[in-house]
């Protein structure tokens, strides 16, 4: 049974910026529909299996990488897969620990 797919406030904010970047920065929509399908086709396949990512310190959360810039934090359950959070690979990942304790 496949969970459906919730975005955090803070995740959807990180996706909506990072695909308006890259709108305003190569002049068009192509890659950030490319970005938004990727992002959108590997969640499916974590809404079906919430196993395949990656282990965290934290019980339930786990990491995926949909594209190699590009981390995507989730949490599961039985009924859903909670994004908690879309990190950009290429950042301090002492940020990540500081913006997510």
């Amino acid at each position: 049974m496949a969970r459906r797919i919730v975005w955090t406030q803070n995740a959807n904010l990180t996706l909506k910026d990072t695909l308006l970047y890259f709108r305003k920065r190569n002049g068009n929509n192509k890659y950030s529909r490319q970005l938004y399908d990727k992002f959108n086709e590997i969640l499916l396949l974590v809404a079906q299996s919430p196993t395949i990512g990656g282990q965290t310190e934290i019980d339930n959360v786990r990491y995926i990488i949909p594209h190699p810039d590009y981390m995507i934090f989730y949490q599961y359950d039985t009924r859903k897969i909670t994004v908690l959070t879309l990190w950009d690979c290429r950042q301090d990942p002492n940020r990540l620990k500081t913006k997510n304790s």
